[in-house]
């Protein structure tokens, strides 16, 4: 039998943990070994915590995901986090990157959409929902179309 994959679920909203875990627990690969209720919870439990993938809130009172996040990962490297939100907001997901996280799935996502985040991260890549990746791509176009064109700003010589 292999390895199963410990995860622990970092949560202000009780209902939404639980029904994460009992998802995560009908796949037999999976074991969830803590559930948090704030980023101070999880940071506390950290020193002893026996996880390979967390799953991490963003918004949560005190101490946020995005901190939890930076000060999880400056003592234990090796975790792999992924960030679950309401929010596919711009700020919300390069906090989230900018901490350390291995992702980023919005809480609407489907269980085999976190499955295949959780695979990802394990094995060392980094997975951001499609929904996500799909508005990212539309904001960049925006960006694109309403940018000037670089060569538009360049004299001849520059050109040359």
């Amino acid at each position: 039998m292999e390895k199963r994959i410990k995860i622990a679920l970092v949560d202000d909203h009780t209902l939404f943990r639980t029904g994460l875990a009992g998802l995560l627990s009908q796949n037999d690969d999976f074991e969830v070994v803590a559930s948090c209720g704030s980023g101070e919870e999880f940071l506390s439990l950290l020193p002893t915590l026996d996880a390979d993938v967390v799953f991490m809130d963003i918004s949560m009172p005190g101490i946020d995901g995005s901190e939890a996040t930076r000060r999880a990962l400056s003592e234990r490297p090796e975790l792999r986090i992924i960030t679950l939100s309401m929010y596919g907001d711009d700020h919300y997901y390069t906090r989230m990157v900018v901490s350390g996280a291995s992702g980023f799935l919005l809480k609407d996502s489907d269980i085999d959409e976190v499955y295949a985040a959780v695979e990802s991260a394990m094995a060392g890549d980094s997975y951001f929902s499609s929904a996500l990746l799909g508005s990212l791509t539309r904001n960049m176009s925006v960006l694109n179309a309403l940018s000037p064109n670089e060569e538009d700003e360049l004299s001849d010589r520059e050109m040359e």
